[in-house]
């Protein structure tokens, strides 16, 4: 387990579990076609397929929406293959939901029946109805998860998704400027700012979870929110697999008055050191409760260009990776541990970023 940290003691120990399950939250804001805010998709035209392609790697290794494996033209890769070496190294299983996705994938999914989130800086991202469907829905399946399961694990893909967040906690009244993280070296955090406040200028105030997320947010936050209180209540552990956008996760369930003792945060190094960042500020703002767990999968040390980007800032989190790979490394009680798991993202990234350019 050294290569696990974690911010609260004991937290490393409390959430070791036998039979985790991965679920992924694939969604879509307009709110990311606003120029400059993701460095998601090759060009703006691939944003929109971008969570779906994610979604595809996860189960088949390839994609079948677009003809390539989501990557940089240098060889950047989509954090999914992290997060497919790591679910396939521990045999833990996944499940996709389809939470407003633009372009839906070819695997099995279960869909929350959502539209897609609407560009925040216009109008309001979600009818309030939108809302609450997708946090009842996220709710009745979390409970049958946690039948299933001693240790839920959320991930998401949704291109923009920072910055929807950044929204969401501001209206909450929590200072978020200049925290989030970003999946490029260098943060946009004057861009993001302006899209809140022109956002938070068109909407009002207004101090209601649901409310905030609806004005505010995108389709991933309720159905994600929703997921973890449903596995929560029925006795589950959550461990929301992500960055900063997870901390708005954890603000909306504070919010509503849900429990927070049997949840934490799974991500990389890469993001909870990130200095551009603020996780666990962000986190501690949201709940003081709520540990921060980071796995190092020492991809400086990666033989791979592509795979080096991620300790260099690009990428960092997404799809899970970080959750995923601390849920592997726990329920294999510390045989999977960064180095291994690096070696066998490595294999994964020759057959299917570097076989596919030539």
């Amino acid at each position: 387990m050294q290569d696990i940290l974690a911010s609260h003691k004991l937290a490393i120990k409390k959430f070791a579990a036998k039979n985790p399950v991965f679920v992924c939250v694939i969604s879509y804001t307009a709110t990311s076609e606003i120029p400059g805010l993701t460095v998601a998709g090759a060009n703006p035209e691939l944003v929109k397929y971008t969570s779906t392609a994610d979604a595809e790697f996860l189960y088949h290794g390839r994609c079948k929406c677009i003809d390539v494996v989501p990557a940089t033209p240098d060889g950047k890769p989509t954090p999914a293959l992290i997060t497919r070496t790591a679910l396939q190294a521990a045999g833990i299983p996944l499940l996709v939901v389809d939470a407003g996705a633009k372009v839906k994938p070819s695997i099995p999914y279960l869909s929350f029946g959502l539209e897609q989130g609407r560009n925040i800086m216009n109008e309001n991202a979600m009818d309030d109805s939108m809302v609450a469907r997708a946090f009842e829905y996220g709710e009745l399946l979390g409970k049958q998860l946690a039948a299933l399961s001693d240790l839920v694990v959320i991930g998401e893909s949704i291109p923009g998704g920072t910055t929807t967040a950044l929204a969401v906690l501001s209206a909450l009244g929590i200072d978020a400027r200049f925290k989030v993280s970003s999946s490029m070296p260098e943060n946009p955090h004057d861009l993001k700012n302006r899209v809140v406040t022109s956002a938070i200028k068109r909407a009002g105030s207004i101090g209601s979870p649901f409310g905030a997320v609806a004005a505010f947010g995108d389709p991933m936050l309720p159905s994600a929110a929703g997921i973890a209180a449903g596995a929560l209540a029925a006795g589950s552990r959550v461990m929301l697999a992500g960055g900063t956008q997870m901390s708005a996760v954890v603000a909306i369930l504070k919010r509503i008055g849900r429990p927070l003792g049997k949840i934490c945060i799974g991500t990389t190094t890469y993001v909870a050191k990130d200095p551009s960042a603020d996780l666990a500020g962000l986190v501690d703002a949201a709940s003081r409760q709520v540990p921060v767990l980071s796995c190092d999968l020492h991809m400086g040390e990666s033989s791979k260009l592509g795979l080096q980007a991620f300790a260099k800032g690009f990428v960092k989190e997404g799809v899970g990776a970080g959750g995923a790979s601390i849920a592997a490394m726990l329920k294999s009680k510390g045989r999977i541990t960064g180095k291994k798991l690096l070696r066998a993202i490595e294999k994964e990234y020759e057959i299917s970023i570097e076989a596919a350019r030539r």
